[in-house]
């Protein structure tokens, strides 16, 4: 599979840029602002999508990158990512333009909007995955969490792919888990 070999590369190259950015001392202007790992829940039912045919547990890195624009008291920054599932089910990598609201007592929230490309299956061709319907989904983050001080925090991720019935096929896919996150 060309696409899982594609996605899997990714997913290691932010990995490797990840680590790159939190072993670097010095505090020049960079174009990572913070790093996000964690650990999801795959295709969680009773979701946006609604039902469950993949299991399994995703590893989720996140860069959240600079610049960023201020918008209605937050601010909108791109996030690059990826989740890799576990138990052979869909992995995928996503680039989006996210919100986030950082509130004086350290809770924070976050909310985004843009494109995933995944390596599960287009057709319901396989009775335990979901059929996607694209190779290039619409990718949506929902974030909630709390910053212990001006570096580390902890919280609830969710997201959710889908085509948004562009195509006859759309089962669609949410993942729920935990996040540490190190802004620099």
């Amino acid at each position: 599979m060309k696409a899982n070999c594609i996605i899997q590369r990714t997913v290691l190259a932010t990995c490797l840029l990840a680590l790159a950015a939190g072993s670097s001392t010095a505090q020049p202007v960079s174009l990572v602002r913070e790093v996000r790992v964690g650990v999801l829940a795959h295709d969680v039912p009773g979701l946006w999508s609604g039902f469950r045919l993949e299991h399994g547990v995703d590893a989720n890195v996140e860069l959240l990158l600079s610049p960023s624009v201020d918008l209605l008291g937050g601010s909108i920054r791109p996030a690059i990512g990826g989740s890799f599932n576990f138990a052979g089910g869909t992995s995928k990598v996503y680039l989006d333009a996210r919100w986030m609201f950082e509130g004086q007592s350290g809770w924070f929230a976050g909310l985004g909007i843009g494109a995933a490309l995944h390596d599960g299956v287009l057709d319901p061709t396989e009775p335990d995955r979901k059929a996607l319907g694209r190779r290039v989904l619409f990718h949506i983050p929902l974030e909630i969490g709390f910053r212990f001080d001006r570096h580390q925090s902890i919280s609830v991720f969710f997201d959710h792919v889908s085509n948004g019935y562009t195509t006859t096929f759309n089962e669609g896919l949410d993942s729920l888990g935990v996040r540490y996150g190190y802004k620099f």
